[in-house]
């Protein structure tokens, strides 16, 4: 028998985006840790074995591993944020072969160079995040993250007042202070 998912918890955050100011990224946090990195912990043993470790430092290896998504660049006011968490996102931020969802993007700005992508179920009473991958690294599979269930009203009300903050949360970590 299949043990219940524990629900989760979803921040959204908003803040200028450090090359163009007038556009706003929307950040996630799950269970308070930066989704990026959560990525970079699932990525890591994948990208181990396509770098020449010789190559970098492991502060480099480091700053790479978190630097590989970027947050999505939305409105300001939040409403096509509002869409597309949930579930109504435009063509160029889905797969378009398994309707998945872009949930981060490319650091370059072009969303579609290398999204992290999920399956995204909502419910009445939910909103499930699951099969991430990386759509250009067919090789890697589903990656090793979630599945995320998170209370439809509680999801709802993170998105409809994110965390306003004046610059990425993980700046510090990628020496851009």
């Amino acid at each position: 028998m299949n043990q219940p998912i524990a629900p989760h918890r979803v921040e959204f955050l908003h803040h200028p985006h450090p090359g163009f100011p007038h556009l706003t990224a929307w950040g996630i946090r799950i269970n308070g840790t930066d989704l990026r990195v959560l990525v970079a912990e699932a990525t890591r043993t994948l990208w181990n074995r396509e770098l020449d470790e010789d190559d970098d430092t492991p502060q480099e290896r480091e700053e790479f591993l978190l630097r590989q998504h970027a947050p999505l660049h939305l409105d300001a006011d939040g409403a096509r944020a509002r869409s597309h968490f949930l579930g109504d996102a435009p063509p160029h931020l889905r797969d378009r072969d398994t309707g998945a969802l872009c949930l981060l993007s490319c650091p370059c700005g072009i969303d579609a160079c290398w999204p992290l992508l999920a399956r995204l179920r909502v419910t009445a009473t939910q909103v499930t995040w699951s099969g991430f991958y990386q759509l250009h690294r067919p090789e890697w599979g589903e990656l090793p993250l979630g599945p995320y269930v998170f209370p439809r009203p509680a999801y709802e009300a993170a998105l409809a007042t994110p965390v306003p903050l004046a610059q990425d949360p993980l700046a510090p970590l990628l020496g851009k202070e």
